[in-house]
């Protein structure tokens, strides 16, 4: 039986409550869930339990929930070409990628550009994907496709249900889950946590002492495009990359749906299979870590690397979720059924110090929990 641990839940409120009483962070909200049901949540700052927040990357796993749905229906196949499906895809190289090697950020196309309002129509999408090049041999190596790979599994979603891919997201993930529509949602129809960026800059000599070079290369996820997401527009066509807007509450009980699969949404076998088998061993280019990485998300590992991947510490092995830029966290633990999840709106434009606080706050709620 697991139960909460209160004294670890109250460390794991005064920890999350220093940026903004320090004056860092505008706002935050956190929440765990355990047995389907949310069991702390507080909102902290300038926001209310209402507020949503856009969740950036953590909104990958909500669309790799609509493919596992798809998979299970037998419309959807890991081994399947993403050519037979998309023609465009037979141009530059790219008429071998898997749909799998797209789940995997193994594809060979991190850097390819797509405006969001272009990705917002299936033309728009496929007129970007006949232009794509690779940067890389498909299946050689990882790299993180921040953008790429969803618009490519946004249009598979749409080609083999004929419905847009922002509706079978909500019909197969998250109405099931319980959680409300989290893509493309008409502005003015949630309160709505301004991003802003907060914080100083890491410097050189900082950097170089983490990483060994004074200067992180340059990728799409510029503090530009995080704000962009401030835009009505942009938010309205729900970047499947990127662009959910959701509660704490919401990514928590997401993650107990993972764990708990109610009402069959997903077949068991599938559901094991993207929670267990890890597909993807190789390197991260920039950290060396294992990017364990499942069909749409990650898994903690045994390898005492688990804050690398965003999860803290003491979480158990088989721990898997998948945070976002800016410091959002998401993951379920299936050792002691606890999820947890934070969201906030400030930017911290210290590339060091969000990652140490990500560890902090999910080192921190892990033991809330025991059994």
């Amino acid at each position: 039986m697991t139960t909460l641990d209160r004294s670890a839940v109250d460390a794991l409120l005064t920890r999350a409550r220093r940026e903004v009483d320090d004056g860092l962070l505008p706002s935050w909200q956190l929440a765990l869930a355990l047995d389907g049901e949310i069991v702390v949540s507080e909102t902290y700052g300038d926001a209310t339990p209402a507020t949503c927040y856009v969740v950036y990357s953590t909104t990958k796993a909500l669309v790799a929930g609509a493919v596992w749905a798809l998979m299970g229906d037998g419309l959807l196949d890991p081994s399947q070409r993403v050519v037979e499906l998309i023609p465009e895809f037979a141009t530059n190289g790219k008429d071998a990628i898997t749909v799998e090697q797209v789940l995997l950020h193994t594809a060979g196309f991190p850097h390819a550009p797509m405006l969001v309002t272009a990705g917002d129509t299936s033309t728009g999408r496929c007129e970007a994907f006949a232009r794509w090049r690779l940067n890389w041999e498909p299946g050689t190596r990882f790299e993180y496709h921040a953008s790429s790979a969803h618009w490519v599994l946004a249009e598979l979603l749409e080609l083999v249900t004929g419905e847009d891919f922002r509706d079978v997201v909500d019909t197969r993930v998250t109405r099931p889950a319980g959680i409300p529509r989290a893509l493309g949602l008409e502005p003015g129809t949630y309160p709505y946590a301004e991003v802003v960026t907060v914080g100083e800059a890491a410097t050189p000599q900082e950097i170089e002492a983490v990483f060994g070079i004074p200067e992180l290369p340059v990728t799409e996820v510029t503090p530009e495009a995080l704000l962009s997401f401030n835009d009505p527009a942009v938010r309205r066509v729900g970047m499947p990359g990127g662009g959910a807007v959701l509660r704490a509450e919401d990514l928590a009980l997401f993650y107990q749906a993972v764990l708990n699969n109610p009402g069959g949404m997903w077949k068991p076998e599938i559901l094991a299979d993207v929670t267990e088998n890890v597909r993807n061993h190789f390197p991260d280019p920039l950290t060396g870590v294992p990017a364990n990485r499942t069909l749409g998300l990650i898994q903690a590992g045994d390898d005492g690397r688990s804050h690398y991947r965003g999860m803290g510490r003491t979480v158990s092995p088989r721990t898997v979720g998948h945070n976002g830029a800016g410091g959002q966290i998401a993951w379920a633990d299936p050792a002691t059924g606890l999820s947890f999840a934070y969201v906030t709106n400030g930017l911290d434009q210290h590339i060091l110090r969000e990652p140490r606080r990500t560890t902090a706050l999910a080192s921190l709620a892990a033991v809330c929990a025991t059994t």
